[in-house]
């Protein structure tokens, strides 16, 4: 079983649509790990295609605020007001498909899905330190989390958390990652609509776990057809130039 794995959407279909595209023919099953919408100008339109690939998918931050689940109040201005015109935006059926995602941890065929972390579903792991906690309290050898839009992870090996970064040698479109055993491993995929590790391309894994092997892939996609996007719906300008930046 290939599974290919996606997080942090945010509502940019064409950064989507650039990842499906370049994954074609290479995966079985699609996960999603969370904020389908928020920041970007497509809320209706990647919950559609998210569903339409069938997609198991667990909620993030953004989809709680976005449907209104959950207030925006610990958001920062920016992403206040964009989860307020998300919520404008949304058919009502895409809302309700929102609202009912289901929490992680999530349990899926011999790994596991977290948002942010797994005591916390909006915690952001940026750190070993950080990251402790969770692969102690992994139920698998490993976990696939989301929420830093940062491709790479952590691992767990005698007691040791090793950090793992991840970049594409040139003219390649993924780095692949070897699973050993004795280790117990924490992936971030990277975001799909909002990379922020200075690569402006859309970042996914494909993961095919029976033959110990994730591929850490980045595609590129229109940008500026998204800037403009935003710009009509009159998104904030700060979100609409860091997509230039991957930042």
């Amino acid at each position: 079983m290939r599974y290919l794995i996606l997080s942090d959407i945010h509502a940019n279909l064409t950064a989507l649509d650039a990842a499906l595209a370049a994954a074609k023919g290479h995966w079985d099953k699609v996960i999603c790990l969370g904020d389908v919408v928020g920041y970007g100008p497509d809320p209706n339109e990647v919950v559609d295609r998210v569903r339409e690939i069938g997609a198991i998918t667990i909620r993030g931050n953004h989809d709680k605020a976005g449907s209104g689940l959950a207030n925006a109040d610990d958001f920062n201005p920016v992403a206040r007001a964009v989860a307020l015109w998300t919520r404008d935006q949304l058919r009502p059926e895409n809302r309700e498909w929102l609202e009912q995602l289901p929490t992680g941890p999530l349990n899926e065929n011999g790994f596991v899905m977290v948002h942010g972390a797994f005591r916390d579903e909006d915690e952001y792991v940026f750190a070993p330190a950080q990251a402790l906690d969770s692969l102690l309290d992994a139920p698998a050898q490993i976990t696939f989390f989301g929420h830093t839009h940062l491709q790479g992870g952590f691992t767990l090996r005698d007691d040791q958390v090793g950090v793992l970064h991840f970049k594409p040698a040139a003219g390649q479109h993924f780095s692949t990652l070897t699973v050993e055993d004795g280790t117990t491993y924490l992936l971030n995929p990277g975001s799909i609509g909002q990379p922020r590790d200075g690569d402006t391309r859309a970042a996914f894994v494909i993961a095919d776990l029976q033959q110990k092997s994730i591929e850490f892939w980045r595609v590129p996609y229109d940008i500026e057809a998204v800037q403009k996007r935003m710009g009509a719906g009159g998104l904030p300008e700060p979100l609409i130039q860091r997509l230039a930046f991957g930042r």
